[in-house]
């Protein structure tokens, strides 16, 4: 099974706010560059990325939509 990159952005209420809705959809998710994004501090200069599994991106990709959020895969 394959991940596919749903959403990518500096802006960690984004991070928080899709990875809500994906929960509340029983859609897992997986966040990438977490760890360097800590490290590069806090100017918010390395995005942080949200994956999901290919066969939920349908899904998982409307959710967003619905909400306001651009998707980025």
């Amino acid at each position: 099974m394959g991940m596919k990159e749903i959403l990518r952005t500096n802006e960690p209420t984004a991070i928080a706010f899709a990875k809500a809705l994906l929960q509340g959809e029983d859609i897992e998710w997986f966040e990438m560059d977490v760890h360097m994004s800590v490290l590069e501090g806090s100017i918010g200069v390395l995005p942080r990325r949200l994956l999901v599994a290919e066969r939920d991106y349908f899904m998982a990709s409307a959710t967003l939509r619905d909400n306001g959020i651009t998707v980025t895969g």
